[in-house]
């Protein structure tokens, strides 16, 4: 029997982080059902690798959306992959935080771009910020729920980062040594 490659659809009701979790999380045995939007369902198909995966969902996503910047998996992908979401967030690991606590957790960062990043994190649910009434008021910043959640997959980047870091530097002296 011939086992055929799953290519993932999405659906108008199906959020396309639930796949990006699914992929990283190793999840290799179920499709979307792009017709009802229904849960994933067993298939007996020998899926392709993630990243042939995550390539189809982004050329399906792109399809069905007339700009690229309507997808809300790269909109969420172009916060934290910025230069300061990250560090922002671990600051915010341990424990709620003044603003000029962060500030000094985070170095090099600009007191204007942390609180630019903060509003951010604050409009996309990930920081709770909590002013209180005090003369002159007091800010301090939280991870909510949500901004707790980012650590699962962001210690899943370090782990490839450290296991691939050697790879890379030599990649990269091999292209900085090329003419």
């Amino acid at each position: 029997m011939v086992k055929n490659i799953c290519a993932i659809q999405l659906s108008s009701t199906c959020h396309p982080c639930q796949f990006l979790l699914l992929a990283f999380a190793g999840f290799d045995g179920c499709i979307a059902n792009s017709s009802t939007g229904s849960d994933m369902e067993e298939a007996d198909t020998m899926l392709a690798p993630h990243h042939l995966q995550l390539a189809r969902m982004f050329a399906e996503r792109s399809r069905t959306t007339a700009e690229g910047c309507a997808c809300p998996v790269r909109d969420v992908l172009d916060r934290v992959g910025d230069k300061w979401t990250m560090l922002v967030l671990i600051a915010l690991a341990d424990r709620p935080r003044r603003f000029s606590d962060v500030n000094r957790a985070v170095r090099d960062i600009s007191k204007r771009m942390l609180s630019q990043t903060l509003r951010a994190l604050e409009r996309d649910g990930l920081v709770l910020r909590t002013v209180f009434p005090t003369n002159p008021p007091s800010v301090e910043y939280e991870l909510t729920e949500l901004g707790r959640t980012i650590f699962e997959p962001l210690t899943m980047l370090v782990r490839w980062v450290e296991q691939s870091q050697d790879a890379i530097g030599v990649a990269r002296d091999q292209y900085d040594g090329s003419p």
